[in-house]
């Protein structure tokens, strides 16, 4: 069943204090608890306008009932089936003005999320998952220390 609130769940993120004076990311991620909230704001539309509004044409109802169901990997792995480039697609991706300005839920209210949507990541930092958006980070490979082949 649909999360039928109008607006979307807003993204925790830095004091504008705390961040005047430091590098790190202004999105702080939702908890998984609000990214499963928030991706159960799609209405799973039979005509799927927000893959057509996607110059990827990412399987974005099928990703965000992968969220639903709690099952990050396989949410991951439906982006990566259509980007080789998820993490910087999702960095970049101005989704307001391509899928979500075609999501059906944006008729009565805030659409539904898809390229900002909540999302699981695994960093090789904290370990275990971080629920951000696609903007946030994608990436599912532990960070290098340096490059290959280039003496490190």
């Amino acid at each position: 069943m649909p999360n039928m609130n109008p607006h979307k769940t807003p993204m925790p993120s830095q004091d504008p204090k705390v961040r005047a004076h430091n590098f790190l990311e202004v999105s702080q991620g939702y908890t998984e608890e609000m990214a499963q909230e928030e991706a159960a704001r799609c209405l799973n539309c039979k005509h799927r306008p927000c893959v057509s509004g996607c110059p990827v044409h990412i399987q974005i109802p099928d990703f965000i009932q992968q969220i639903v169901k709690g099952d990050y990997d396989a949410a991951y792995d439906i982006i990566a089936d259509a980007s080789n480039l998820p993490a910087v697609c999702g960095r970049v991706c101005p989704q307001e003005n391509q899928c979500e300005k075609v999501c059906v839920r944006g008729i009565k209210g805030d659409p539904a999320p898809a390229a900002g949507q909540p999302a699981c990541s695994q960093r090789s930092q904290g370990g275990g998952h971080r629920f951000g958006s696609l903007r946030t980070d994608l990436c599912r490979r532990p960070r290098q220390k340096g490059l290959r082949g280039h003496g490190v």
